[in-house]
């Protein structure tokens, strides 16, 4: 399971409650482009409507830039894509938009092989407050000095 593109700064930003793995509905040439690590998460997010869930403003860079058909491939780099999902994760996440659940939100976190297949790891997470991303940077400092203090010795 390697992992192709990952949000680095969803961890830092959110809270993570719950994770989901979903599949993506993906072109050849897409495939292609996020197998060679090309591709961002930043920004990008999942909505549920009616009884599906879309991946919105995932960036997929096109595979070969100057062999595409038709010209203008920026309008598909961050087309939203249908995530697949069973009925209960869908309506869980689905509980969400609906407001049972206040300051909720989906986002991605990273694209992965699992075999031959493209997955896409989810995560229903509640956002930060400043002194909340403090207290991050503060552990991850100390952590540091730790593991520094170790390699010294």
């Amino acid at each position: 399971m390697a992992t192709l593109i990952s949000n680095r700064k969803a961890s830092f930003n959110y809270e993570f409650l719950e994770h989901f793995e979903a599949g993506i509905e993906l072109g050849g040439a897409e495939v292609k482009s996020l197998r060679a690590g090309r591709g961002s998460l930043d920004g990008a997010y999942v909505i549920v409507r009616g009884s599906q869930a879309w991946l919105e403003k995932l960036d997929i860079p096109p595979y070969q830039p100057g062999n595409i058909a038709g010209g203008n491939s920026e309008a598909a780099s961050d087309r939203p894509r249908k995530l697949l999902l069973t009925r209960p994760e869908i309506s869980r996440l689905a509980s969400v938009g609906t407001g049972s659940a206040k300051g909720l939100t989906i986002v991605p976190i990273s694209v992965y092989n699992k075999g031959r297949k493209l997955k896409l790891e989810i995560v229903l997470a509640r956002g930060k407050k400043k002194f909340d991303k403090r207290e991050t940077i503060k552990r991850r400092d100390t952590e540091r000095a730790i593991r520094r203090e170790y390699s010294d010795r």
